[in-house]
């Protein structure tokens, strides 16, 4: 059978109290919304159908892929909005499954059993339940004294004795599509004037069909976010089910309630995360590297067999075997090679160091090229700015840069050369020469056992 899906993200999440959508808030690194749709284009193989309100062309950038938009232009409840997918899907599907936004932790083989359990299900709709005490505003479930499921009360209109039950609706469904339109179109609306998809479960049961339910064993994968403790705890359980597939795949971390690795980050086999890393963005990590302990990255990419402690890298290149810190910081552009050493304290933007460099402690490299085995002593600077425009430094390979050495762009240090220690360079250094002083001035050719 063929089964299409709906996402229904029109609400307003107002519940929050964040100036950003409710949808558009992050769960490690990834927006919210982006969460069910991956798991629901995953479920059934195509292109999810997402419900957003006027003002949600965001909503559905931040969705990705190429799913399909559906305004609701009334706010006028989660059955009025799957009601707007109707000419969009009539008569296209066998099978509708159709999922809350704000239930992110939903796992594609759930929903994927859903869609086959109503698949073999003689009746019209098929529903996700769980059973907790913590019902986080979800509505009750319902039953009959033979079991059968005839109704889903929402919290807001439950009596206290339907209050008491723990069987709660997670706010996933799939259903029979060609009665799912006629039955919409029926609903009635709540005392607050709103069209309930709830209130769908209540019209099977009266036309006598067995209403199947799936329930959910996983507490985590039923956190519904309508506030923001709610969203820290599917924050901590999406970070669990991170942690968790990268440990299996090989990646040893020493206390994970402290490791944090966002879902885009992909981590090779044999690395050591140590407490207090975080791993952001597209984050990409090598095998048999050493990450931390208080080291940040984000969109970093770093190759096999690097180390990095306490340290900041920022959409920065790693080489195979880097060695970086303690308390240094890549920035943006930063490019280095194999066996690049970056001492503490050390800072690099916008730079490319070839194979085997070296850049003492407390050293600031900017708008640089540096060739291969390089050395860059303690307190070394590359003025790069005057104010107005950025210029490059271009450091030969083989050379030697003394420490507390200034080197005031734009300026070129030739090949094997050396500038002495607190020498300010505004001139280019030829090849295998030694300048020193203030302003330095070349004072020799170097020898070649120097």
């Amino acid at each position: 059978m063929r089964c299409e899906s709906v996402i229904l993200a029109a609400g307003l999440g107002t519940r929050m109290r964040s100036s950003v959508p409710k949808l558009l808030l992050p769960i490690a690194g990834r927006p919210m919304v982006r969460w069910s749709v991956g798991a629901c284009r995953e479920a059934t193989g195509t292109e999810p159908y997402l419900i957003v309100p006027p003002d949600g062309a965001a909503i559905g950038g931040a969705a990705g892929g190429s799913l399909k938009l559906v305004e609701q232009a009334d706010p006028l409840g989660t059955g009025h909005a799957l009601l707007q997918a109707a000419e969009a899907l009539d008569g296209k599907s066998d099978l509708i499954l159709v999922v809350n936004a704000d239930m992110p932790l939903l796992r594609a083989g759930t929903l994927r059993s859903l869609v086959e359990a109503q698949s073999k299900n003689a009746g019209v709709v098929t529903l996700l339940t769980t059973n907790s005490e913590q019902s986080r505003g979800f509505g009750r479930v319902v039953r009959d004294k033979a079991g059968g499921v005839v109704a889903i009360v929402e919290e807001d209109q439950a009596s206290p004795d339907e209050l008491q039950l723990t069987e709660l609706n997670v706010g996933a469904y799939c259903f029979d599509s060609q009665w799912l339109w006629n039955a919409l179109a029926n609903l009635s609306k709540s005392p607050k004037g709103e069209y309930y998809l709830t209130d769908i479960v209540g019209l099977a049961a009266e036309r006598g069909d067995g209403i199947g339910a799936n329930r959910v064993s996983d507490a985590d994968e039923t956190i519904g976010v309508n506030t923001m403790e709610h969203l820290a705890q599917a924050e901590a359980a999406a970070r669990r089910r991170i942690n968790s597939k990268w440990m299996r795949a090989g990646v040893r971390m020493i206390d994970p309630d402290t490791t944090y690795i966002d879902a885009e980050v992909s981590v090779g086999p044999g690395t050591v995360l140590l407490p207090n890393t975080h791993l952001g963005g597209q984050t990409v990590v090598g095998g048999n590297c050493k990450i931390g302990p208080s080291s940040i990255l984000r969109d970093a990419q770093v190759g096999d067999g690097c180390a990095i402690e306490a340290s900041v890298v920022d959409q920065a290149v790693l080489e195979a075997g880097v060695d970086v810190g303690p308390f240094a910081r890549l920035r943006p552009g930063t490019k280095l090679g194999p066996g690049v050493h970056v001492g503490n304290f050390g800072e690099i933007k916008d730079s490319t160091l070839g194979a085997g460099v070296k850049v003492g402690h407390f050293s600031y490299i900017g708008d640089a090229t540096i060739g291969e085995n390089v050395n860059i002593g303690a307190g070394t600077i590359t003025c790069n700015y005057d104010g107005k425009h950025k210029s490059a430094t271009i450091i030969g390979k083989g050379a030697f840069i003394g420490s507390d050495t200034m080197l005031v762009a734009p300026v070129t240090i030739g090949v094997g050369a050396r500038t002495g220690a607190g020498a300010v360079v505004t001139k280019d250094v030829p090849d295998r020469t030694l300048a020193a002083g203030v302003p330095a001035r070349v004072i020799r050719k170097l020898d070649p056992d120097d």
